[in-house]
């Protein structure tokens, strides 16, 4: 595959409302091979594999870089915007640039995906833990009512490849894995992965038998907290696989006095001030319920609250 190219489709990829658009005829023959689009692949699972490759690769780049492949293909979904000047806009504000900056920005990090997605084709490596396995659904329910806050997560998984004996998976805590009681209801045993970094455990569930190419499988998992203050007001997922589809459920015991989803943003600003998304009301219950679908890796997905303390 010839870099340059590579580098045209994905200049014209960009045009219009990028993958938000209809994609079938906008993907050429050297994006479709570097993103294992299969002839018969429809708009969605190609806006899928090409939206999850695009997004594994721009997360090597420079924060800056990343921004503007991410907001140039309307892979982030507050860039969504119909037309790319539009796009460039946004992401000029994101990054405070001036759009004619993000546009040279735009075209180095074309340059650097296509380069990526040609050497790793040609180097052929090893099918990576991420392309073992992906999502079909993922269900969430925080319930913040009781003593000890819990967390139920509720996820059926399709196998990528053949024989597949365990999920590897990671939950973030400011507390670490100290402050954290894990158990499995079903679908698996539970293996301790140790600390990732200061405040990410990773984890993993050993499967009781391997799975076929395709073959769903289902598990449960309850985490709980030993208090409130072991919990960021905000619960979200960063999918290192493709997911299709991710419930959230959060009960509150004290209602905050407002709540926004966050869908497809960037995972510093999770924690970000200034960073709303998209107010959420609180029902008579004090429950907010949730429902993305298909989730991008290295984006975050779910809920943020104003914090009482």
């Amino acid at each position: 595959m010839e870099r340059s190219e590579l580098v045209q489709e994905l200049k014209t990829l960009r045009k219009g409302r990028g993958l938000a658009g209809r994609v079938e005829d906008r993907v050429g023959p050297r994006l479709r091979s570097a993103c294992s689009v299969l002839a018969e692949d429809g708009m969605v699972a190609i806006r899928d594999k090409v939206g999850g490759r695009l997004s594994e690769l721009a997360a090597d780049l420079p924060e800056d870089l990343r921004v503007a492949a991410l907001a140039a293909f309307a892979i982030c979904a507050e860039a969504r915007q119909p037309l790319y000047q539009d796009r460039v806009r946004w992401a000029a504000n994101r990054l405070d640039r001036d759009p004619r900056t993000v546009r040279r920005r735009v075209d180095e990090a074309i340059d650097l995906l296509a380069e990526m997605a040609t050497g790793s084709l040609r180097a052929s490596p090893p099918p990576t833990p991420e392309s073992r396995w992906h999502t079909a659904s993922l269900a969430v329910a925080l319930v913040l009512d009781q003593p000890q806050p819990s967390v139920l997560e509720q996820r059926r998984i399709v196998a990528d490849q053949e024989g597949l004996r365990s999920l590897d998976l990671a939950v973030s805590l400011p507390g670490g894995r100290s402050d954290l009681s894990v158990t499995v209801l079903y679908g698996g045993t539970l293996l301790d992965r140790g600390m990732e970094t200061s405040d990410r455990w990773g984890y993993g569930l050993e499967l009781p038998r391997p799975l076929s190419r395709g073959e769903s499988w289902e598990c449960a998992v309850l985490f709980q907290l030993p208090s409130l203050s072991a919990l960021r007001p905000h619960m979200v997922t960063v999918p290192r696989q493709p997911c299709d589809q991710f419930d959230l459920h959060v009960r509150f015991g004290r209602v905050p006095p407002e709540v926004w989803a966050m869908e497809g943003a960037f995972q510093r600003d999770v924690s970000d001030p200034g960073y709303r998304g998209r107010p959420e009301p609180v029902d008579s219950s004090g429950e907010v319920y949730l429902r993305f679908r298909g989730l991008t890796p290295g984006l975050a997905y779910g809920a943020r609250w104003a914090d009482h303390r």
